[in-house]
């Protein structure tokens, strides 16, 4: 089969389209041809090794998961004797990365509690544009932020991956949801739901005198103590992703921040959770959620899709067609 090869951290330069032995599953493992495939920032780390933290879980001085790729959707080639949920010809989409990476290849070897039954009402390429960003919005938008129905929610970074997957989720537990993007992105954010939206190029939401109960940080920079003065009481700021010292700040201040008064700050690593992904499937089937793409790369392209990722301005997400 063929299959994207990183043998070493380094730029998208640095990526092979090569041919490799198929997978073959063992008994509880199930076989999949891949159809598409999706970038996230997991795949920039893993890439590059950084940050270098994340080499303790990757591998120290090269890379432990030689094929990339967490996101996929397909169909299922066959099953070993001990999987009880799948059978051949389901249509399937999962992540894969809490069970060896793997999805920029044309085929997989999966546990099965990795998958889920894919939407009806999307593509393959839609499909594999989900697990990991809408799995990310869903975990820290309910478990971490504690959303409720009614509640004031602000998204800033609404435009990629999981910022777009955040403002419909926070809309589907009944939340009015303020979007933060730029000029660029207005058109798409206000088209899945959002009942406000700010372009950051003319307006400094911590300026603005409104407070919020939920705040998702998803991208972008702002002084942990100005999301904090953007807090009502008791409202809680949740850090999924930006600049580093944006990430700094939420992992060492925000637990520190939260021992006094009453709001709470802090950051919040997505984990793949079968349960979540079939939630998120069930929405997406009612119509409340839709992926976002931006961009299609075909297989040998895939240098190209995380130049472009890299860059930092997608609107929504990039997705590698096999």
């Amino acid at each position: 089969m063929k299959a994207i090869i990183s043998n070493k951290y380094g730029s998208p330069d640095i990526l092979e389209l090569k041919e490799v032995k198929n997978p073959i599953p063992d008994d509880n493992q199930v076989l999949i041809k891949i159809y598409a495939a999706s970038l996230n920032y997991g795949n920039l780390v893993l890439l590059k090794g950084e940050p270098f933290l994340a080499r303790f879980a990757f591998g120290l001085f090269k890379p432990k998961y030689i094929i990339s790729g967490g996101d996929i959707s397909g169909k299922v080639e066959s099953v070993g004797k001990n999987v009880k949920h799948f059978k051949p010809g389901d249509e399937v989409f999962g992540d894969l990365s809490g069970c060896g990476w793997g999805g920029f290849a044309e085929y997989a070897t999966v546990p099965e509690n990795s998958l889920v039954i894919k939407p009806s009402n999307i593509s393959f390429e839609e499909a594999a544009a989900v697990p990991m960003a809408a799995t990310t919005a869903l975990q820290s938008l309910r478990d971490k932020g504690k959303i409720k129905s009614g509640q004031k929610v602000l998204i800033n970074g609404a435009s990629g991956g999981v910022g777009t997957f955040a403002v419909q989720i926070a809309k589907s537990f009944g939340a009015e949801v303020t979007a933060v993007c730029s000029t660029r992105n207005l058109d798409i954010i206000h088209s899945i739901g959002a009942d406000n939206v700010i372009d950051y190029t003319t307006e400094n939401f911590t300026k603005n005198n409104e407070l919020y109960d939920l705040i998702l940080a998803v991208n972008g920079y702002h002084p942990i103590s100005a999301y904090k003065g953007s807090l009502s009481q008791n409202g809680k700021y949740v850090m999924v992703g930006g600049s580093g010292a944006q990430l700094t700040q939420a992992m060492i201040l925000g637990p520190l921040l939260s021992m006094t008064g009453s709001k709470k700050l802090g950051s919040f690593l997505q984990r793949p959770n079968q349960t979540d992904l079939i939630f998120i499937r069930d929405l997406i089937e009612a119509g409340q959620l839709k992926p976002i793409i931006d961009r299609y790369y075909k297989m040998s392209e895939v240098p190209n899709a995380f130049r472009y990722f890299e860059e930092g301005h997608t609107q929504g997400k990039v997705v590698i067609t096999m």
